[in-house]
């Protein structure tokens, strides 16, 4: 955190407190001197007396094991020490959840591990997150993170300088709430143990929480907590449950028990310092470290907003809240129309990071990681079931995995666009509204197709070419499929000039859940789909 910045915006306690913290954001303050020893928490291997593992023995100058595996349900203390102190950095890294070499069955994902700090002896933790969500890491995918505070290089160097001082003790640990263990856990936590600290220095919070979906005629809350501090920053993630935009709501935050927001914003994205709209990108004070798809039933986005040179400063309580609005499809509209000021119900979760004197009463808590999970809104039809020959056109099919289909996907193989094609047919049991989409493959070497359902064409030409293997959605139709037997075909029309060829490759069919409002509107469900398909945008 700069002092030159933030002590003429903060309050005095503020300003103190920057006094007592490793002043590393900062070239000018690297030619001060500075009190305190520093000191390092590792994953370093150590040895006893005894010649065993011992974690508070002598490093092991003959091991290079200097990682821990965690098992499900075990908790991990990285940091268990007497101040008073300052943690000034944070590092972490381990496998990903893929099956790999190291981890045949694969490992948990950070989005499944619980990272918890308690200061001084309190029973309720200040900092309780995921690991994956604290570092701008939402969804349990890898991003990469290049700001100012967090920074997750390469999407698995996990980094945090956060300053973080306590009085007479810190614990840091992992929580492992996966059926799967973490696997080669290495970290580093660098502290300044301290003579003292100053009676008015804030303690650091950072706390999760999610609501799947938002509630309605309620604003989602970020933060709400009594006492006196500063809000820094936050992580908000957002999977969408219905068409179009979601970020129409504002931010509104109120100040000290104020019934009425006098920090009331213009929109979501404005909020998080872009504008228009959302894309991945990463700053020092803003980003968006993931974003799917534009507008779709589904897709994903999460973005952090760090309050480093502009904290926003309470004397006896905040409460910070988002509004969920948006623009929104005809078919969730009650007088059918689309508009841009309609309350979504779309799936939030977040991060909030503030400093405050003493104990937080934001009475969130992280729920496990079940919960966390989020719920699944997909009848799946795997696609790897169908690669007899008679469900293609000339050339071969075959079941195939790749490392972004660890259950396979269909791979389909057409020496040229004639007589290519596949087909993928599924049931239907009730009459409701549901989105079709696909999940392919994209590749160098994959050709160009146009989907047809029942006989209909649905959606555009699909180029599956891209320079490097991906996998994407490609939404096809909303619609109230009728009960009965369906068939979704694939057809070949050619390939982009950069493809090497005019492969396939399908991991399913998707029949994707609309919100209940379509089914209490009812407004498509005796319209004939054949006629005239329609995918809401």
């Amino acid at each position: 955190m700069k002092r030159n910045a933030i002590g003429v915006t903060c309050c005095v306690a503020a300003g103190l407190f920057l006094g007592v913290c490793a002043k590393g954001a900062s070239l000018s303050e690297l030619a001060r001197p500075m009190d305190g020893r520093s000191m390092r928490e590792s994953s370093t291997h150590r040895l006893g007396g005894d010649g065993k593992f011992d974690p508070t023995g002598e490093p092991d100058a003959n091991s290079n094991w200097d990682n821990k595996n965690v098992a499900p349900g075990e908790t991990k203390v990285l940091m268990d020490r007497p101040g008073p102190g300052v943690i000034t950095h944070i590092w972490l890294t381990f496998l990903g959840p893929e099956p790999q070499a190291w981890a045949k069955e694969g490992s948990a994902n950070h989005q499944e591990m619980l990272l918890r700090i308690f200061w001084d002896g309190s029973e309720r933790p200040a900092v309780e997150a995921p690991v994956g969500d604290f570092f701008a890491n939402s969804f349990g995918k890898r991003s990469e993170v290049v700001s100012l505070p967090v920074v997750v290089e390469d999407a698995d160097s996990y980094n945090c300088f956060w300053q973080m001082p306590f009085r007479r003790h810190a614990r840091v640990e992992i929580v492992n709430q996966s059926e799967k263990p973490i696997s080669l856990l290495y970290y580093n936590i660098d502290w300044i143990k301290k003579d003292s600290i100053a009676a008015d220095v804030p303690y650091f919070h950072a706390q999760y929480r999610q609501e799947y979906p938002t509630a309605d005629g309620q604003d989602y809350v970020v933060l709400d907590t009594k006492g006196k501090g500063h809000f820094v920053g936050m992580v908000l993630s957002v999977r969408t449950r219905s068409p179009a935009w979601f970020g129409e709501g504002d931010e509104k935050i109120y100040i000290d028990g104020e019934e009425k927001a006098s920090i009331w914003g213009t929109g979501t994205e404005d909020y998080f310092l872009c504008a228009w709209g959302l894309k991945t990108t990463s700053t020092p004070y803003f980003g968006v470290p993931y974003f799917d798809q534009w507008g779709i039933v589904g897709g994903h986005t999460s973005a952090y907003r760090w309050h480093v040179s502009d904290p926003i400063v309470f004397n006896t309580a905040i409460r910070v809240t988002f509004e969920h609005f948006g623009w929104i499809s005809p078919d969730e509209n009650p007088d059918y129309k689309s508009t841009s000021w309609n309350e979504r119900q779309d799936d939030y979760s977040s991060v909030a990071f503030w400093y405050q004197a003493g104990e937080a009463s934001f009475a969130a808590r992280a729920p496990h990681a079940k919960e966390r999970r989020l719920p699944n809104l997909d009848r799946i039809i795997a696609a790897k079931a169908f690669t007899d020959v008679k469900y293609h056109g000339a050339g071969v099919a075959a079941a195939q995995s790749l490392s972004v289909y660890p259950d396979g996907h269909l791979f389909y193989r057409a020496d040229d666009a004639s007589d290519a094609w596949v087909e993928i047919p599924f049931e239907v049991d009730k009459k409701e509204p549901k989105r079709l989409l696909l999940v392919l493959t994209q590749s160098y070497d994959f050709g160009k197709y146009q989907a047809y359902l029942d006989g209909v064409k649905v959606g555009g030409v699909m180029d599956l070419y891209s320079a490097d293997i991906a996998t994407r959605e490609y939404h096809l139709l909303d619609f109230w499929p009728e009960k009965g037997r369906h068939v979704l075909r694939l057809e070949c029309v050619g390939k982009n000039p950069l493809s090497g060829g005019h492969y396939l490759g399908v991991e399913s069919v998707r029949l994707r859940e609309r919100r209940p409002r379509v089914v209490t509107y009812g407004h498509d469900k005796d319209k004939d789909w054949r006629k005239q398909p329609v995918l809401y945008r």
